[in-house]
């Protein structure tokens, strides 16, 4: 099987609609990239969620979520599931944020999410970043959106349940949801898991990918 690998690995940005987003869809992620390269910038920008208990959350999560990390997390204040009314705002800042990174990865929603506030976010990546690898992350819910992922990363048994143990220790404002629980998030990896030949694994999605097959 042949896999990117990352060597050069020293800057990533990761991007969500709302405080959890990065979280579900990239939390193994994370995990397995940070300690694999200690000291790894990560630059994460929330569109909403700014200003209180959710951001709160977010800012604990992530720093668990990146151990070792030089973490710059920004949260704003966009509505919720009003993404569509602020596009200005949010591409200002999706345009600052690539202004002042020049990230190795990008971590972003699916552009063919089924909620407005992720598509919407992942239809501004490419405007911004367009030079750069981008992994769309899936996140399970209640739409019945999930897909067929062209990339993988595998994750550990350790990794697996490490991520599942922050999503339930740090979000608690979203534990009355019915899908918030251990059996989606652990079996969704272990799916993604049996796709890539692995125990358990996150799966996105890339539109383009440049190769570097030489010495």
């Amino acid at each position: 099987m042949i896999r990117l690998r990352g060597e050069r690995l020293e800057r990533v940005v990761a991007l969500g609609a709302h405080c959890d987003d990065i979280a579900i869809g990239a939390g193994g992620t994370l995990l397995t990239l940070c300690q694999a390269h200690p000291g790894v910038r990560v630059d994460a920008l929330v569109l909403s969620g700014g200003g209180g208990e959710r951001e709160l959350e977010e800012r604990a999560a992530l720093t668990d979520f990146c151990p070792g990390a030089e973490l710059r997390l920004t949260v704003l204040k966009l509505p919720d599931a009003r993404l569509p009314a602020h596009w200005e705002e949010a591409k200002n800042a999706i345009d600052e944020l690539s202004a002042r990174t020049g990230p190795d990865l990008v971590l972003a929603p699916r552009t063919d999410d089924a909620h407005q506030d992720h598509r919407g976010l992942a239809t501004l990546v490419p405007t911004a970043f367009r030079d750069h690898l981008t992994l769309g992350y899936e996140i399970v819910k209640w739409d019945g959106d999930l897909g067929r992922p062209n990339a993988y990363q595998p994750l550990t048994p350790r990794t697996a349940e490490r991520k599942v143990a922050l999503l339930h220790e740090h979000y608690p404002s979203q534990r009355h949801r019915p899908w918030y629980d251990r059996e989606a998030f652990l079996g969704l990896a272990r799916i993604r898991g049996i796709e890539c030949n692995a125990r358990y694994a996150e799966a996105f999605t890339t539109t383009k990918l440049t190769l570097d097959l030489g010495e």
